[in-house]
């Protein structure tokens, strides 16, 4: 179980989640902290922070984790599931032959191997017979020496992560040179920065929201909007009966959630529904990432003490990335949303409270351990309480996303 740890998604050509790398504060170079790790299994934590197993962290999904040559040399933990689990390493982590033998124990181990950021030189080929996944920091090498090497791989019949892929013109590229597998941030950018007006076809999602920006709440008005579309009426009972909001009854209609969760609850559900339906044609992990962000907004809000009604630290979360959902830049759409102003304030760049919240969920996603340390002390909040913000908001935002997607698949490696 672990407390402190981050993840990043690996995606595939249809921009979908195929795997998280996993990265741990408590472990060197943000490697598998192996020590405390088995320390932690031989006694009860005292802590109070939220912990989570790897498939909470995965979402069910394969995860990629790092370990330090000493582990590797010990033996990986029997706990770790070779049919979850691949293990990544590092060329230059250890002696050429220390490394190639590290491969050949993990692989009789049932375990996949990844190598992260080999140097393609002539020596690299030796451990071709000993990996399945190879990644490559497209920041690192030239697009030509890469384009050169990738034949070579592909004979060798190992898959191609292709790293720090930031923007939608390096995804292009990189899955034209043959890449597999994408690692970095460039789901969550535009794709086409467009000038244009949101859709006659979601005006009725535009009214859900304005209804919950409002201090005020026409549970009549909100019928009629949601009353018009069968599609919307089921996402929203779906939503409210999903677990890990409601364990007691059947929620049947609008009228009987907000008799049993309150107005404020109803409101982020409402704000949620409505940007799951905006985002209809976006890679699901888009939408995941910003439930788990409004989740932890949410979350920061109450630790300060902000009023909650409108709930404004999950709609500064929720919408973070409206501008990759409706490929506009933010200041545009925030326009023609009728969303309150410290929201649009944050989500523009301003510097409020909100916006400091924004940084601090994006140090998590990125493992950007310092930043976040620093953005707690101006927060005046425990690191450690931050940490367990941020597993509460992944565990919810898995349960969420499984209500969104209609297909979940489970893990699979092959």
């Amino acid at each position: 179980m672990f407390a402190f740890v981050a993840r990043q998604p690996i995606l595939n050509g249809e921009k979908e989640v195929f795997a998280y790398e996993l990265l741990f504060r408590d472990g060197k170079n943000n490697c598998f902290p192996a020590a405390k790790f088995e320390a932690q299994q031989k006694s009860v934590p005292q802590d109070e922070a939220v912990k989570l197993g790897l498939d909470d962290i995965s979402c069910q999904k394969p995860s990629f984790i790092n370990f330090e040559h000493e582990t590797l040399a010990k033996g990986l933990p029997s706990s770790l599931d070779p049919q979850t689990v691949v293990v990544e390493l590092e060329e230059n982590e250890a002696p050429h032959e220390d490394l190639i033998n590290a491969c050949k124990n993990i692989r009789n181990m049932g375990f996949q191997i990844a190598i992260d950021d080999p140097r393609l030189e002539r020596g690299f080929n030796d451990f071709l017979p000993f990996v399945d996944i190879v990644k490559v920091d497209i920041a690192k090498h030239g697009k030509n020496q890469i384009a050169q090497k990738i034949p070579g791989l592909k004979n060798a019949n190992v898959k191609l992560v292709a790293e720090q892929v930031e923007s939608q013109q390096d995804f292009l590229a990189c899955r034209d040179m043959g890449f597999d597998y994408f690692q970095g941030y460039f789901f969550s950018k535009p794709e086409n920065l467009a000038h244009r007006a949101i859709p006659a076809s979601k005006l009725s999602l535009v009214e859900l929201i304005a209804e919950t920006s409002s201090v005020t709440f026409n549970v009549d008005k909100i019928n009629q909007i949601i009353e018009r579309d069968a599609a919307l009426s089921y996402m929203l009972l779906r939503f409210i009966n999903n677990p890990l909001v409601n364990k007691r009854y059947k929620i049947t209609s609008l009228r009987h959630a907000l008799t049993y969760m309150g107005e404020v609850e109803i409101k982020k559900f409402i704000a949620l529904l409505a940007l799951a339906n905006l985002s209809d044609d976006k890679p699901l992990e888009l939408l995941h990432l910003s439930l788990v962000r409004a989740k932890f907004c949410d979350l920061v809000a109450h630790e300060k003490k902000m009023g909650d009604n409108p709930p404004t630290g999950f709609m500064v979360g929720l919408f973070s990335l409206l501008d990759a959902l409706m490929d506009q830049s933010m200041k545009e759409i925030v326009m023609q949303m009728p969303i309150v102003d410290e929201v649009k304030f944050a989500l523009c760049g301003g510097q409020n409270d909100f916006a400091l919240y924004l940084m601090l969920v994006r140090a998590f996603e990125s493992a950007t351990w310092l930043k976040v340390k620093k953005i707690a002390d101006l927060l005046e909040l425990d690191q450690k309480r931050l940490h367990a913000l941020f597993n509460e908001s992944i565990l919810w935002g898995n349960g969420v996303r499984q209500s969104i997607s209609p297909h979940f698949p489970k893990p699979r490696l092959n």
